[in-house]
């Protein structure tokens, strides 16, 4: 499984179009463990080419801050889950939280 998390200075970055990478992490199905991770450099920030281009790099997860609803519907059609409300943390820490199935989400930051 593939997850992308926006960064801001390491950490999640509050809202995903304006971060300043995303942090691609691969698990291992054997034993959902993290297996690898990459930062990208995302496309300039324009309607609907974050998702595509998250899901030409076979992202099945996002986990955000806050994320306006335009853009979790294309991500859903786009057959990548979008987790919003996530605290502020390692984007290591949000992927082994949600693994376990610990991760807190709370409100989508973004109104827009």
């Amino acid at each position: 499984m593939k997850f992308a998390i926006p960064l801001a200075e390491g950490k999640l970055c509050s809202h995903f179009g304006h971060c300043e990478c995303f942090a691609i992490l691969e698990t291992d199905s054997s034993n959902e463990k993290i297996s690898t991770r990459v930062d990208a450099v995302p496309p300039p920030h324009e309607p609907g080419v974050l998702p595509r281009w998250l899901a030409d790099l076979n992202v099945n997860v996002i986990i955000a801050g806050g994320m306006g609803q335009r853009a979790q519907q294309l991500f859903n059609e786009n057959k990548i889950k979008v987790i919003v409300g996530a605290q502020n943390e390692f984007p290591e820490t949000l992927v082994e939280q949600y693994l376990a199935g610990t991760l807190t989400s709370g409100s989508n930051i973004c109104d827009h």
